[in-house]
């Protein structure tokens, strides 16, 4: 019994003694950044929110004069080494201290590769073929004439700065790489965000930066071949190994994955997962041998990015898979490596400044003076000679690679290394403002065949010349017939919706074609007049029958993704479902289709729509708006009966009517219409974003803009309804609907409405006038502003004059369709015979129309048709101020908010907020129409 005590006893005793390690981390009292070289991950965790952070904001400010990303990376990592953060006491021995730095450059190395990886998926080599004689010149003029004046400024740097027992051979080689270097990945960049891919000189920069990056990297294999090698000869095997390699890689594993690729589906379906992992194998397997063999492992890693088949987007498809990992964690980890390299403060005397100075000088002049003088050799203008050499002049970060390639080799000390990335930063940090002053919108020349526009298929020949006999019989004279149009396509869902707009603006048969295909009558019932014989054929060009030009939109992002299909624009635009569908459609209904893909970011979408609209002498711009659902809530009482509404609804002796019924699950009406399937954070931010690309399209656009509400336009016979008050939109909206209503299958009811009680309304208007007075005659003249932050549509104040001449303008239109000589005109006739106006006050203008849309609706839907309400947003000029009434219907109906009333104007959004269902079209008229 007392062995079994003591046997007991010894065991709590060694139980003591074995005491397990202490998990208990930060509530136990460790220091979480403490390092551990058993777990480092809790510091690397802590190192990585640090950096990432820094990232970001630097990122977000320097966002806004447009510098590119690596510019926040670069700084982000100069700032949290010893030039700044690291001088605060403490914060490198616990943030960056000296053990942790291995697993920090273990895991930075992973990200380059990668990185590497993604730089030649990017690298086309049709690129090259197909501007070979410029690209070639002016890539061999930018390497050449750079590396010499690297090597001569090289012999001086060496004798001031490097210690002896580094060779003169090797650091000149490496002056001469960072002086030759341009940087491919920001450029594509810099080009894309400028626009500038589709014009001459994005062309051949493009073209020629390819060949330069390929240059580079080769003359960066040799020279750390050099370096690493303990004689000539074994360089020279070295780079004989080297190049064996890569041509295995080229000629023999390119064949493997393109076969690989086809085999999978990947060039169809995108990659799967098993050429994922062939591919990630590779690049990992390439990258240890170039490692092994004394050439960095960054050059296998871009060696297998080149190869990866182009066939079917596949390369785009691999980027999207690993570019935000690699741009969000692995790079800033990279460039704070490098940042902790770099001590600014070691610049402290005139000697090094003015070293300093003359390596930016030199490195600029270098390669803005070569590029641009073997472009003004190419034939190309001083101007766009001398924006190709600042463009490439672009450094980057892949000369920050070279940089750090020869500070690990102990080929650069700490103060020429950071001599040489304040070089790098400041050559970068001036590419994009040089490029704008140098080459702005006005002198831009762009290239159809190598941009991202695709012919559109040429209609019929029968169907041409028979919509051209239409044309002809509706137009001039009176009525303005727009036949060129721009539609935006930016989503799937608004395709048929735009399908069936542009459907209603063809112009109609004639009546000949009408006969033949066994008649159409009029949605109205009215018969159509008989002009007599039939109609010769129209000799008049091809020209006069409606085109349509279809540009689909995509946003580009900070993802390397993005800017490769910006590249690569002309063959998305073939390969893109949207445009291939509204082409077809086009084809098949005889309308010229001409496709064209615009990749811009967020906030140029609308002037890019402007832009193109200009360009190609577009009269309308349509842009679809998904439709709001709505949804009848039972609990309420249902609306009256269209014809007890009519009777009833506006006696100004009586209280109003039953509501109709309010809009039921959804909480903010404003989301439902900007297609917000639920009132989720995540939709409004969506919706908010979509009325601001909306508004700064109305801002920007100097053609008149249509903006349609789709409600799925049903089969058949259309009517539409104009609420006319006056102003340049609704004169717009009226005379779109002459237009429509040429088109036997549509008939229109116009109202022109008026308050009847207008006290309010003269009291504003006079004082509006006596400040006009006041104020001058400096704002006779409508202008328009586009504001960043909130993009609108500002008007100067109106005058007197400008307010005569709307309403002067208004009473012409309105007459020139309600004269009853205008039935009788051979223009106008055919239109007229299908419209019926009406005129009616009312001090409730808005409750009005309402009823009426809703009261045409129903009938319209009893006989198997469909609504069209067409309305002008009158923000300018308006005849009628209707702000007060709609608050009183939004607090009857239900609130909205201010975004909905900015986009699309108080008729409209009075209608959303009622739960009408009818399609809308809201007009804007250029303001150079005035």
């Amino acid at each position: 019994m007392p062995e079994f005590s003591r046997a007991i006893i010894d065991i709590v005793h060694a139980l003591q003694r074995r005491k397990a390690p202490d998990q208990g981390g930060l509530l136990s009292g460790q220091d979480p950044t403490q390092v551990n070289t058993s777990d480092p991950l809790r510091l690397w965790i802590v190192q990585l929110g640090v950096i990432v952070l820094m990232t970001q904001l630097l990122s977000l400010v320097l966002r806004k004069i447009r510098q590119p990303r690596v510019i926040a990376e670069v700084l982000g990592g100069i700032l949290l080494g010893p030039t700044a953060f690291g001088r605060i006491p403490g914060f490198k021995e616990h943030i960056f201290p000296t053990d942790s730095l291995p697993y920090l450059n273990l895991v930075a190395n992973i990200g380059l590769c990668l990185f590497l990886f993604l730089v030649g998926l990017e690298i086309d080599a049709s690129v090259i073929k197909r501007n070979a004689r410029l690209a070639v010149t002016v890539a061999a003029a930018g390497v050449c004439i750079p590396f010499g004046l690297g090597i001569a400024i090289s012999h001086p740097i060496y004798r001031a700065f490097i210690d002896p027992s580094v060779k003169y051979t090797q650091f000149m080689l490496f002056t001469g790489v960072s002086y030759s270097i341009t940087a491919f990945p920001v450029l594509c960049r810099i080009l894309t965000e400028l626009k500038l891919l589709d014009t001459t000189v994005g062309i051949v920069v493009l073209s020629a930066g390819v060949g330069n990056d390929i240059i580079g990297w080769t003359l960066l294999a040799l020279a750390v071949a050099l370096v690493n090698a303990g004689s000539g000869l074994m360089a020279l095997w070295t780079l004989l190994v080297c190049v064996g390699w890569a041509l295995f890689l080229i000629f023999v594993m390119k064949r493997v994955l393109h076969w690989l690729a086809r085999r999978t589906g990947s060039t169809r379906d995108g990659p799967t997962m098993f050429f994922m992992t062939v591919t990630m194998l590779l690049l990992f397997g390439s990258a240890f041998f170039t490692d092994i063999i004394g050439v960095h492992a960054i050059f296998g890693a871009f060696i297998v990015g080149v190869i990866v088949p182009r066939e079917g987007g596949l390369a785009i498809a691999l980027t999207e898979k690993l570019e935000d990992m690699v741009s969000i964690i692995f790079l800033p980890l990279y460039f704070a490596l490098s940042g902790l390299s770099t001590d600014l403060g070691l610049l402290n005397n005139g000697k090094t400044w003015g070293f300093t100075f003359a390596i930016a000088a030199l490195d600029y002049s270098g390669k803005f003076g070569a590029c641009s003088m073997a472009s003004r050799l190419s034939g190309f203008s001083w101007r766009e000679a001398t924006t190709i050499g600042s463009l490439m002049s672009c450094k980057g970060l892949i000369e920050l690679i070279v940089l750090n390639v020869g500070l690990s080799a102990g080929i650069l000390s700490q103060r020429v290394f950071s001599m040489f990335v304040l070089d790098a930063l400041l050559l970068t940090f001036m590419t994009t403002p040089a490029v704008s002053l140098l080459y702005p919108p006005k002198y831009r020349i762009r290239v159809p065949g190598g941009g991202a526009t695709v012919p559109g298929s040429a209609p019929g020949a029968e169907d041409a010349v028979q919509r051209s006999e239409g044309f002809d019989q509706g137009r001039r004279d009176g009525l303005v017939q727009r036949s060129r149009f721009t539609v935006v396509l930016d989503q799937i869902e608004h395709l048929p919706g735009m399908m069936a707009l542009t459907q209603l603006v063809l112009p109609p048969l004639p009546r000949s074609a009408y006969a033949e295909k066994g008649g159409a009558t009029s949605s109205s019932g009215a018969s159509t007049r008989s002009t007599g014989d039939k109609p010769a054929a129209s000799k008049e060009p091809l020209s006069c029958v409606v085109s349509v030009d279809a540009i689909r939109l995509i946003e580009l992002s900070d993802r390397t993704s993005a800017v490769m299909k910006s590249s690569n624009a002309e063959s998305l635009a073939r390969r893109d479902p949207i445009l291939n569908v509204f082409t077809a459609f086009g084809a098949l209904n005889g309308v010229r289709v001409g496709s064209s893909l615009a990749i811009v970011t967020f906030d140029d979408l609308g002037s890019s729509v402007a832009d193109h609209a200009q360009r190609h002498s577009s009269q309308l711009i349509l842009v679809p708006w998904h439709p709001p659902l709505y949804s009848p809530d039972p609990s309420l009482p249902k609306a009256p009966e269209p014809s007890s509404v009519a009777e009833n609804a506006y006696n100004t002796s009586s209280s109003h009517p039953a509501a109709p019924p309010r809009i039921a699950h959804l909480q903010n009406p404003f989301e439902a219409l900007f297609h917000s399937s639920n009132s989720s954070p995540e939709n409004a931010d969506t919706a908010v974003l979509h009325s601001q690309f909306v508004r700064s399209l109305f801002a920007s656009a100097k053609t008149d803009v249509a903006l349609f509400v789709d409600r799925h336009l049903p089969d058949g016979a259309y009517h539409l309804f104009v609420p006319f008050f006056g102003g340049p939109d609704d004169r717009l909206a009226l005379e779109f609907a002459v237009q429509l209503c040429a088109n036997p299958r549509i008939s229109a009811t116009v109202v022109r409405v008026t308050k009847h009680d207008l006290e309010l309304a003269q009291s504003d208007s006079t004082e509006k006038m006596s400040q006009d007075i006041a104020d001058g005659p400096e704002a006779k003249e409508p202008t328009v502003h586009h504001v960043t932050l909130f993009p609108d549509t500002v008007y100067a104040a109106p005058t007197t004059q400008t307010r005569l001449q709307s309403e002067t303008a208004d009473t012409i239109t309105w007459t020139r369709y309600t004269r009853p000589e205008a039935r009788t005109d051979p223009s106008l006739a055919p239109a007229l015979l299908r419209m019926e106006f009406r005129e009616h006050a009312t001090p409730t203008p808005l409750l009005y129309i309402i009823t009426q849309v809703r009261s045409i609706s129903q009938s319209a839907t009893a006989g198997d048709g469909g609504l069209l309400v067409l309305t002008g947003r009158s923000r300018r000029l308006a005849a009628e101020n209707h702000q007060e009434e709609l608050k009183k219907v939004m607090h009857e109906h239900g609130t909205v908010a201010n975004e909905v009333r900015k986009t699309v104007g108080d008729v409209a959004t009075s209608l959303v907020v009622s739960g009408c269902e009818a399609s809308m079209i809201v007009f804007q008229a250029a303001v150079s129409a005035e």
